[in-house]
């Protein structure tokens, strides 16, 4: 991120969020719906009251404990070419995750399944601007809840050989995942335990809950100095006030409640900052997003962020139903808030569609343009006899033009950014060409893209260990599915 950073709030209502969000943790504080959750926090000198499950923080607590939190740490992948840097100044991309539907590649809307979940994951794979698999871009349901973390994490492994995600859903969930990665990377556990190799995000339960698998979770990775983007999901006017003040004053108190149990098992743990505030429509209650209030909180959260030292995690996020405008405005208002924002870890990064209730090959070809583009407009402008180009303005001369200039001849090839989608050809040739409109376009590049597919070539030894741990722990039933 070469440019500065946008500052919506002054430093002095980034303080005046800071002391709302520890009077509200230290006033009202959090229900901790574990119990053993409970207890850690007890010990750590917060206040619990057993009998409502509520954790209230002292505010020395949450600032000792925050400052232990790295500001920087690099996520690893299997593939060594595909390790990330997270927090600082580093920018890094991610796929839509968690959609129970999708748009297949014939444009059928279908409820999540393993071949969808799998051209994806393809197509994930295929972008080189998409930098990790930020969850199972689409649900697949067709894989029993009991066994489907290892199935999705041994796809998401063979499949791709970027970075990866787990979901919290309890301990054993994690132990799997972890696991895996371990098996993936080649690697003991005392390394996975020094060098972070996979993620989880954790959304507090707005407002102000923590709940059970989300916590077991939390204190398993923790444990093992892995990665928690701690993420509360802050609706304002439904699971959070109505004005962005204090919808961002409830989203940092949530988030710095998380990092406080986090640092408090491990401390030095790595942690991301997670903001995903937005607003409803206030008609029907439905999310909205890519609008100016979500641009504004992204932005806020940026702050926020910064002013901890936290990494930050943002999204590239719209409410649109289908590949049309909506889609294309929101997602670039919402990647605007989150890159001018601050933004280091980019959740939703391509793909992400209906408030998230569906994922679309479409659209991650589409947001992928869309993040090229981000990455091309941050390259630094080279200023110097070269690119100043004097003698090149003289030999041209008033009136001429540049297109046959030795200058010009040696750069065209490299000189812009060619956008994958946009056609910019004249009306007549473009309808000579059969007029193909963006989201036609769109679909002809995910037709290639898949076709040209080939999965990553990892170590068949490596392979083969992991499908047998897979096979092993669906013998043995996979979790209990009783939360």
């Amino acid at each position: 991120m070469r440019f500065n950073h946008t500052e919506v709030l002054s430093t002095d209502e980034v303080e005046a969020i800071h002391e709302a969000s520890l009077t509200i943790l230290e006033r009202i504080g959090m229900e901790f719906l574990d119990g053993e959750s409970r207890s850690i926090m007890r010990a750590a000198g917060a206040d619990v009251d057993e009998a409502t499950q509520r954790v209230r923080f002292p505010r020395e607590l949450v600032e000792s404990s925050v400052a232990k939190a790295p500001h920087e740490f690099t996520l690893h992948s299997w593939n060594p070419a595909h390790n990330m840097r997270v927090g600082g100044r580093w920018l890094t991309f991610g796929t839509v995750a968690s959609a129970p539907h999708y748009i297949d590649r014939h444009g059928v809307r279908r409820t999540g399944d393993r071949q969808g979940f799998q051209d994806l994951l393809k197509l994930a794979q295929m972008l080189n601007i998409v930098h990790y698999i930020a969850g199972y871009p689409v649900e697949p349901v067709d894989l029993h809840h009991s066994i489907r973390h290892l199935e999705a994490t041994y796809d998401i492994l063979t499949m791709t050989d970027k970075g990866l995600h787990c979901y919290s859903l309890g301990r054993q969930r994690n132990r799997d995942a972890l696991e895996m990665v371990r098996i993936a990377r080649g690697i003991d556990m005392a390394t996975l335990d020094r060098e972070p190799s996979v993620i989880t995000v954790v959304n507090t339960n707005s407002p102000l809950r923590l709940d059970v698998p989300m916590a077991q979770g939390m204190m398993e990775f923790a444990a093992h100095n892995q990665p928690i983007v701690v993420t509360p999901f802050t609706l304002a006017g439904a699971m959070a006030p109505i004005t962005l003040a204090g919808a961002v004053a409830q989203q940092n108190a949530e988030a710095l409640g998380g990092i406080t149990f986090v640092q408090t098992i491990n401390p030095g743990a790595p942690i991301m900052y997670g903001g995903f505030t937005s607003n409803v429509d206030m008609q029907s209650g439905a999310p909205a997003f890519g609008t100016p209030e979500y641009v504004r909180t992204a932005m806020m959260g940026g702050q926020m962020a910064r002013r901890y030292g936290f990494p930050y995690r943002s999204s590239n996020v719209c409410a649109a139903n289908a590949l049309d405008m909506q889609a294309a405005y929101e997602s670039v208002f919402s990647l605007w808030g989150a890159i001018m924002g601050g933004v280091n870890f980019l959740m939703h990064g391509a793909g992400w569609m209906e408030g998230g209730l569906h994922a679309s090959l479409g659209k991650m070809v589409l947001d992928a343009d869309l993040l090229a583009m981000v990455a091309a407009m941050l390259e630094p402008v080279p200023v110097n006899a070269e690119t100043l180009a004097i003698d090149t303005i003289e030999e041209v001369g008033p009136g001429g033009h540049f297109f046959g200039t030795q200058h010009t001849q040696d750069r065209f090839r490299h000189a812009f950014y060619k956008p994958l989608v946009s056609d910019w050809r004249n009306y007549e040739s473009w309808q000579e060409a059969g007029s193909p409109t963006a989201d036609q376009k769109v679909e002809q590049l995910v037709q290639q893209y898949l076709a040209a597919y080939e999965e990553p070539a990892m170590d068949p030894s490596v392979k083969a260990e992991l499908r047998a741990f897979v096979d092993r722990r669906i013998a043995e039933g996979g979790v209990a599915t009783d939360f």
